[in-house]
């Protein structure tokens, strides 16, 4: 049974610091030279960005639902054979959703830190903290951190405020300047944050000053190791576009696919540059590309290698921004209308409204396929689905899946590893 020190970082809800507390914690102990390995609750793309930065590895998803237990229990004991530190940063508050972060921390027994952002708040802070630490007898607490702290002043209400028996970690201060910067999507991708390394450092000297500068306790994983797929992909070439228009890309989809046996190759469509020519199949991930579009859009030497790889009848999978990238026009957020690749029919409109935002399952010929979607577009097209998803929870009908001569595309994010046949079948052109 591999034991390793872990902490499980939630919050009382969204925008309360948890990616910066976990990026800290993650900071301050590698620069100590320990081994660290962070994982990110449920989908996302950008908090992944920023804590890969800081601790040095690839983040990876954990979710009951979508990942699964059993290859949540092989990934977390996975990284407890390697590391010298595990964080599980949440999603949401501690217990929102089904299943919740709070779920997720009961079942490996991993110990919780609550973050709670401070701003406007004093002796309510103890209350909540007390809510959050007896809401579930199943939980393990570790502590609570304060968020966001005014001033010295501040700080002496928040921890004065603490019930006897809960554990004060110590806080964070606004004076700090370690905040991260978000945009519509949530975080600004760690690319594009001027001086990161540089506000992570500070986030370590500010955690360096609280209890959490020591190691959490010990946790013991349950032995396990997932199952190596049959290399159903064996010999296939797979191109990505990979840069700041396209980089929501799940860590375990790319290892699933090699796990597969292809083999994988980046290009830049923001660059202007080829799909390579022995490419056999071409993923083109979600990302930013609303932001990029009238560059997208100017790039020939990109828009004609796909419009020759998809004129050969060879599979393209396109999700989200990929999918955007594919349409006749696409409108952005200023209302201005730009020509774009032309390879789908239909039309995409860029607004300030959350359009949706939801776990997802497609059940296919193989089985089902869990993913999510997370857009802020909305998509006019004559196009009819082949699949449509459904609600996690509800059941509800979610986003449909087209697909057009050698393309398939959709809104949905899917977690490839739920269902490596139904992976497989996408990029060697199978129906689904």
């Amino acid at each position: 049974m591999p034991d390793c020190p872990a902490l499980f970082i939630g919050a009382s809800a969204s925008h309360q610091g948890k990616t910066t507390v976990t990026a800290a914690i993650a900071r301050h102990h590698a620069r100590r030279g320990l081994k660290v390995r962070v994982f990110k609750t449920g989908p996302d793309f950008l908090d992944p960005m920023i804590l890969e930065r800081a601790c040095g590895a690839p983040v990876y998803s954990l979710h009951l639902w979508m990942v699964g237990r059993d290859a949540c229990r092989a990934l977390l004991a996975q990284a407890a054979r390697e590391a010298d530190l595990i964080l599980i940063e949440g999603v949401m508050g501690l217990f929102d959703g089904t299943p919740s972060s709070a779920d997720l921390a009961a079942a490996f027994g991993v110990p919780v830190l609550a973050v709670i952002g401070t701003h406007g708040m004093a002796q309510t802070f103890g209350a909540i903290a007390f809510g959050l630490a007896h809401y579930r007898e199943d939980l393990e607490f570790n502590g609570v951190l304060a968020n966001r702290v005014a001033s010295a002043r501040h700080a002496q209400m928040l921890s004065e405020a603490i019930p006897q028996g809960l554990r004060y970690c110590g806080h964070l201060s606004n004076a700090d300047d370690i905040a991260l910067p978000e945009r519509h999507l949530g975080l600004t991708q760690a690319a594009e944050v001027t001086g990161l390394d540089k506000r992570l450092d500070r986030a370590a000297d500010a955690i360096a000053s609280t209890t959490l500068a020591e190691l959490p306790p010990i946790v013991h994983f349950e032995d396990a190791a997932p199952e190596a797929p049959s290399r159903l992909l064996d010999g296939l070439h797979i191109a990505i576009a990979c840069d700041a228009a396209f980089s929501f890309i799940y860590p375990a989809n790319i290892d699933l696919l090699a796990s597969l046996g292809a083999r994988i190759s980046k290009f830049s469509p923001l660059a202007n540059e080829a799909i390579p020519d022995n490419a056999d199949a071409l993923y083109l991930p979600g990302g930013y590309a609303e932001l990029h579009a009238a560059r997208l859009a100017s790039n020939a030497r990109t828009r004609d290698s796909i419009k020759q790889h998809s004129d050969n009848t060879k599979p393209v999978v396109a999700e989200c921004g990929g999918m955007l990238y594919l349409l006749d026009t696409f409108t952005d957020i200023e209302g201005k209308r730009h020509q774009m690749l032309g390879a789908l029919k239909g039309h995409a409109t860029m607004q300030r409204r959350l359009a949706r935002l939801a776990m997802q399952r497609v059940d296919t010929l193989h089985g089902p396929l869990t993913g999510h979607t997370f857009h802020y577009s909305t998509l006019e097209t004559t196009m009819q689905p082949v699949l449509t998803a459904s609600h996690a929870t509800t059941g509800a009908a979610g986003e449909a899946l087209y697909h057009q001569s050698s393309i398939t595309a959709t809104y949905m994010h899917a977690y490839w590893p739920s269902n490596p046949a139904a992976a497989a079948a996408l990029f060697r052109g199978e129906p689904l």
